[in-house]
Order: C-alpha cells, then sequence, then structure tokens
C-alpha cells in the first residue's frame, strides 16, 4: 500500500471512531467536567476540529473550514480569537477559558469534524510520493516530515475522541443525562 492511501484511510479513522459514539451523545454529556477539569467531551471536540483544520489549512496554504463553511458563525462560542487559545484551538486556554466552551448540538460538532477530515483528506488525495517526505519543519530534532505532521494530526484526533469515548463510559456521563 503506498502512503497516500496509508495517511487516507488513518486521516478517516477518528470521524469514524466518532460516528461510532455519535449517539451517545447529548448536551449534558458533551459538557461534563469530569473530576472538575476544564475539558469537557465538547472542548475536546471542539479541538479535534480545530487543531485538523488549523493544521491542514496551513500545509494546504488553504482558508480553515473554520471561516470558509462558517462554522465560527455557527459555533458562535462567544470567544474572541485570544480567548480560543494559540492558532484558535485552545492551546495555551485557561481553565476558566476552556470552561467556556459550551455546545450543545453534537451534530454541530460532528459536522466540523466530518469537514475538516474531508479537507485532510483533499490534501492527502493530492500529495505525491516525495511531498508526503518533504521535510516540512526544522525546528525539531529530527526534522518533521510532512508525513510526520499528518500522522501527528490524525493521531491527536483519534487521542480526544478516545477521550470521548471514555467519558461516556464514566459514572460522570451517566450522572449528566
Amino acid at each position: 500500500m503506498e502512503s497516500i492511501a496509508i495517511l487516507t484511510d488513518l486521516a478517516r479513522r477518528p470521524a469514524d471512531s466518532l460516528a461510532a459514539i455519535a449517539d451517545s451523545l447529548d448536551p449534558a454529556v458533551l459538557n461534563v467536567h469530569v473530576g472538575g477539569h476544564p475539558n469537557s467531551p465538547a472542548w475536546l471536540l471542539w479541538h479535534t476540529g480545530r487543531e485538523i483544520d488549523v493544521q491542514i489549512a496551513d500545509l494546504a496554504g488553504t482558508e480553515q473550514v473554520w471561516t470558509a463553511q462558517g462554522f465560527d458563525a455557527r459555533f458562535d462560542l462567544g470567544l474572541d480569537d485570544a480567548e480560543l487559545g494559540a492558532a484558535q484551538m485552545g492551546y495555551g486556554q485557561s481553565a476558566e477559558q476552556a470552561e467556556r466552551i459550551v455546545v450543545d448540538d453534537p451534530r454541530l460538532l460532528i459536522d466540523y469534524i466530518e469537514a475538516a477530515t474531508e479537507a485532510q483528506v483533499d490534501y492527502v488525495s493530492q500529495l505525491t510520493e516525495a511531498q508526503v517526505a518533504e521535510v516540512i519543519d526544522e525546528q525539531w530534532d529530527p526534522p518533521v516530515t510532512r508525513a510526520g505532521r499528518l500522522i501527528s494530526v490524525s493521531v491527536d484526533a483519534a487521542e480526544h475522541i478516545a477521550q470521548v469515548a471514555y467519558v461516556l463510559g464514566t459514572d460522570a456521563a451517566y450522572g449528566a443525562r
């Protein structure tokens, strides 16, 4: 199997995992803070979409799905760009800022992750094998290749979806229902 096919399959895995738990998402569970942690399932899913979207738009040199498809207005989080954290995706947010990410519509979160995933799949499908192997960030040791960045985007997204799945199975989630 060539690397493009592998990266495409990997890009789809987080959205596939989300689809498997989608029926268990409801507003009370989305916004529960297990153990008082500031990152609710809604925050984790919002951040998942954002981290895919921001990084893929940067790699592709395109507008983010967030603004191009109007998700910024649809989410209406009531936070300015600085409050959304580094690159407007939650990194570096204070606990109070993270707790202010409240989303009552699971379909909105699912739609955003699916749209960001499609942008990633579209981007990957246009790459050549040489581009996949290209070093794109020399700030790290070893330097990061395009494949390495794409893998890290998908792994991070999959980890966050798994965190949400875990929360869905906790007593805190059952108490929220």
